[in-house]
C-alpha cells in the first residue's frame, strides 16, 4: 500500500522513490529515500520493471543459416504516402522487415523482386508480396556485420492462405 494514497497500491510520489539501475541487462530497483519525508521507505517496486525472465526469452541464440517465406503486405506500409514515394517507401518497409524479422543490418534486395515492385509504377506498388529472407554469411572479411539478409521474389498464383514457412536448403 502507498502511504500517500491509501487505497491505492502504487501512486507516482512513490515512483520517484525508487531507482531503477540497469547492470548486465537486468534491471534492478534500489530503495532510496522519499524526497518530501526522508524516513519513509516504500516497500513495493514500480510497476513498469521488467523481470529478468522476460529479458532472458530473447537472448536465446538464432540459427546462422536459415531461410523463410513471408508474405509481406504492402499497401498497409505505403497508406498515406505521396504518390511518387510509394514504390521507394514499399522497398524501404522489405529491408526493415526483414531487417526486423532476420536480425541483419544489412539487407540486400534482389534484382528481381525490386523490379517487381517497381513493376506497376511508382504510384502503385503491388499490393502483397511474397518475400523469401535467407540468412547468410558475409564474404567480406572487413564487413561490420559477420551475416546478411537476401530478399528474393517469390511468384505465387495467389496469397490466400498462405504462411511463413522455413524453406530446406537443398
Amino acid at each position: 500500500m502507498c502511504p500517500h494514497i491509501p487505497s491505492h497500491p502504487f501512486s507516482w510520489r512513490c515512483l520517484r522513490a525508487w531507482k531503477i539501475v540497469v547492470s548486465h541487462k537486468f534491471p534492478i530497483a534500489l530503495k532510496i529515500n522519499c524526497l518530501q519525508d526522508p524516513s519513509v521507505h516504500y516497500d513495493h517496486p514500480p510497476k513498469r520493471l521488467l523481470l529478468p525472465q522476460k529479458m532472458a526469452r530473447d537472448s536465446a541464440p538464432k540459427p546462422d543459416l536459415v531461410t523463410r517465406d513471408y508474405t509481406i503486405h504492402l499497401s498497409k506500409r505505403v497508406h498515406k504516402q505521396q504518390f511518387k514515394k510509394r514504390a521507394p517507401r514499399a522497398v524501404k518497409e522489405i529491408k526493415k522487415f526483414a531487417e526486423q524479422a532476420m536480425g541483419t543490418k544489412d539487407v540486400r534486395i534482389d534484382t528481381r523482386l525490386n523490379k517487381y515492385v517497381w513493376s506497376t509504377g511508382v504510384k502503385n506498388p503491388p499490393t502483397r508480396v511474397r518475400v523469401r529472407l535467407s540468412r547468410k554469411r558475409n564474404e567480406d572479411e572487413e564487413a561490420d556485420e559477420k551475416l546478411y539478409t537476401l530478399a528474393q521474389l517469390v511468384e505465387v498464383s495467389s496469397f490466400k492462405g498462405l504462411q511463413t514457412e522455413n524453406v530446406e536448403s537443398a
